[in-house]
This record gives structure tokens, sequence and C-alpha cells, in this order.
């Protein structure tokens, strides 16, 4: 949701829409910088949260940020904005940053993947003691993109120095972009299983649900409508309907709009709850 206004604006407008948890960014996703958070703005959020009930609010960090890039300014750059994201999200209340991996560029899959680790292990250095953790997101794959494949995102647990400190957010467009398919029952427990022995499925403390524009295994990481993309339903009534994440919350980053006068929002909310049995 977006916090144009103030960051308590999201939490209304996901109490508007009947919504039960929320994800935001903390600043300006697209820049570097940002202005510094004031007492006021962070007592209003926290205020807003407690009157709607709205709960388990998470952030996303900025789309620069590159823990695993190989050019060591981009890299330090990263790691320092990282550490400002942590900041942001705790002093907010927020129960956990999202952050894509990150991209080898020039390097290796293995020289990007320890790039992130040591990145991440200066990050909660520098912010001992914080509740807030650290979400590691299944990725779709585009390009030299880390964290299209299970093992990257166990690689990266297990050699963390504060693996407590970090859990997963999976995106059902992007795994199923990636090639881990989820459409059928016996598919969705396969990918599951295969999930649960490279990571634990405990470690997973938040969903995207998002539909995919493109094809199973494109590796193209385009979003969609619940329902209007090539995952369809089916996906999202296995995951909805799994037991086991019946208190992960889960947030949706579909296509913002109208359709036919109504906010593509409430309408995704809806088709979601319908599924559940």
């Amino acid at each position: 949701m977006s916090i144009a206004g103030g960051y308590y604006k999201a939490v209304e407008a996901a109490a508007e829409f009947g919504m039960d948890c929320v994800q935001l960014f903390t600043k300006n996703n697209n820049q570097w910088k940002a202005k510094p958070l004031v007492e006021a703005e962070i007592e209003q959020f926290r205020q807003s949260l407690a009157a709607t009930g709205v709960h388990l609010p998470c952030a996303h960090d900025s789309y620069l940020i590159n823990l695993a890039s190989p050019d060591d300014a981009l890299w330090s750059k990263s790691r320092d904005a990282f550490v400002v994201e942590l900041e942001r999200a705790e002093a907010l209340g927020l129960i956990g940053v999202v952050m894509h991996p990150g991209s080898f560029v020039s390097s290796s899959v293995e020289a990007g993947l320890a790039r992130i680790v040591t990145a991440l292990d200066e990050a909660h250095r520098q912010t001992a003691g914080f509740q807030t953790q650290t979400l590691l997101e299944t990725t779709a794959g585009q390009g030299t993109n880390l964290g299209h494949r299970f093992e990257h995102l166990a690689s990266i647990l297990e050699r963390v120095a504060a693996p407590e400190r970090v859990g997963v957010c999976v995106d059902t467009c992007h795994i199923f972009a990636a090639g881990y398919p989820i459409t059928s029952a016996d598919d969705y427990a396969a990918t599951m299983v295969e999930f649960d022995r490279l990571i634990g499925v405990d470690r997973i403390r938040a969903f995207h649900l998002n539909d995919s524009v493109k094809e199973f295994g494109s590796r193209v990481d385009r979003h969609a409508k619940i329902g209007a993309g090539k995952l369809g339903l089916e996906p999202f009534r296995h995951l909805l309907n799994d037991p086991r994440f019946a208190q992960v919350p889960m947030y949706m980053e579909t296509p913002k709009g109208l359709e036919e006068g109504e906010e593509l929002d409430a309408i995704n909310l809806r088709t979601l709850r319908s599924l559940i049995a």
C-alpha cells in the first residue's frame, strides 16, 4: 500500500479493503536517500495499526539495493542502505524487511552468494537486538538474479552468522516463473516437500500472492491479477488451505487500478478469500 500522505495512510487503505495485514515501502523505493523518520509519524502509524486491527506490517526494501554486487562501491552502498531499511522498519514496529537477494552481474553464483552473506552479517551486526527480520524473497531468476533456486536461499541461511534473524518470503509468481510447479495438488505438495528438504517450511515468514503474466519456467517477473495469469486459481487454493501457513501473513503485489469501477485490490482480495474452504 502507498505511504503517500503518511505511513498511517497505508494502514488505513488496507483496513478500508478489509485486509488483515499490510506491506509498504518505508521510503521511495527508487531512491537511495530518505528523510529521517520523526516520532510523530511513527506514533501515528502505530496508532493506526491498533485502531484498525491491521497487523503483521511488513516492508519491502529499495529496488536499488544489490548485496550480491561484485562492484565494491555499489556493494558498500547497498549494505549501508539495507541497514537503514532495517532501522526504519524496526522504528515502525514491522515484522520484517523483504529483500531480493541480489544479482551477481559479472561474477558468479557462488561469489554473489558469498557477498550477500557478508553484507547481511555486517547489517545484522550493526542492528544487534532488532526484532525486525530479514526476509529473503524467492525470485523469478531474470538475468543474473539470485534466489530463484531454493538452494540459493538455503546456502545463505546456512552461512549467515545470525540465522535466527533471517526468514523467507515466498512469491507465487516468482517460484512459478522460476520453474517450480504449483498448479496441481501433487505439484504443489512436491514443491513444498522440496522447499522443506532444502530450507524448512518453518522458515517461511511471509507470502506474496501474485499471478504471473508469463508462462511456467519463463524466469520473467511480471505480476498479474489473481486468476487472470498463467497460474490460474488452483495454486492459490492449495496455499490458502494449507494449515501450515494459516498464521503466515500473505501480501498481494498485484497490479493496481480499476475494473468496472472497482479497485483491483478489492477484486483480488475477494477472489482469494473465495478459495478458502
